[in-house]
């Protein structure tokens, strides 16, 4: 009896083996989300291979400064896609002070053809990371530099919305008055609301003296001293927080469009922006 059941069991263990082997399936627990399909799920903690890293510009590692709780909205002049939208971009929106003015504009160009839109988008990306990283957050009125718009009261909206402790608007001049150079901050006046008045001309002044701080010269064409209280300009019109916009200097004169037109040149811009909000937002 005991030779009988141990070839039963001989019998059973061939089976087995025999089963496994022509490849029947058994059902399987359900694949694992982390894993792509066809790939084998190991249940033990193995070492992983590494990755190669990618060509691509990685984003910033995490900031290990503590959150400031501040806020700061940037809002890069213009948008890629506006020339090829004219009915949106010409549109009449509220603009202040009982007055309406087109959406928004194409913006200027240096003699070369390097677009305003994409030096204020640059920009404003480098002064994001450089701001995201001493612990502010940042926010931008556009996601990309090939949309349209947003609208002057639609920028205005969102510094607004987000409680921001500076608006800051990135832009370049287009000047063709011969000589015409430098840079000014623009703020409005006379003020519509208390954010308007002391908070937005110390902030404007705090922008002014840093840039100049950092070796760029102030207007010698438009404003006073690097700065310039305006009544037209909607998006500081209808900002209810301390705004102010920047023009970092003529694309038509070629030593500023060179600077412009080069990463170093908007290197150069971006720290010494980001440093006069930062140095605004500590003071």
């Amino acid at each position: 009896m005991g030779a009988v059941r141990r070839r039963l069991s001989l019998v059973v263990a061939i089976g087995l083996t025999l089963f496994t082997a022509c490849g029947v399936e058994t059902p399987a627990a359900p694949p694992s989300t982390s894993a792509p399909p066809g790939t084998t799920t190991v249940l033990t903690t193995l070492p992983q291979p590494s990755v190669p890293s990618s060509s691509a510009p990685q984003p910033p590692p995490p900031t290990s400064q503590p959150k400031t709780g501040k806020v700061v909205v940037l809002d890069p002049g213009h948008n890629g896609g506006n020339a090829s939208k004219p009915g949106e971009i010409n549109k009449q929106v509220p603009a202040g002070r009982g007055k309406r003015k087109p959406c928004n504009t194409t913006g200027t160009a240096t003699n070369s053809g390097y677009p305003e839109h994409a030096f204020t988008w640059d920009v404003s990306q480098r002064i994001s990371q450089a701001l995201t990283a001493k612990g502010i957050r940042v926010v931008l009125t556009r996601r990309n530099d090939t949309g349209v718009g947003p609208c002057v009261d639609e920028r205005a909206a969102i510094g607004n919305d987000a409680q921001a402790d500076a608006v800051v608007s990135i832009h370049a001049d287009g000047s063709h008055s011969e000589g015409a150079h430098g840079f000014h901050v623009a703020y409005s006046a006379p003020p519509l609301n208390a954010q308007q008045g002391e908070p937005s001309t110390k902030l404007a002044t705090a922008l002014r003296d840093g840039i100049r701080a950092g070796g760029f010269p102030t207007s010698t064409y438009l404003g006073s001293n690097g700065l310039a209280p305006r009544a037209d300009l909607g998006g500081l019109n209808l900002s209810t927080r301390p705004a102010a916009l920047i023009e970092c200097g003529n694309m038509r004169n070629a030593a500023e469009a060179a600077a412009m037109s080069s990463e170093e040149g908007r290197q150069q811009y971006a720290a010494v922006i980001a440093k006069a909000i930062a140095d605004y937002l500590g003071g």
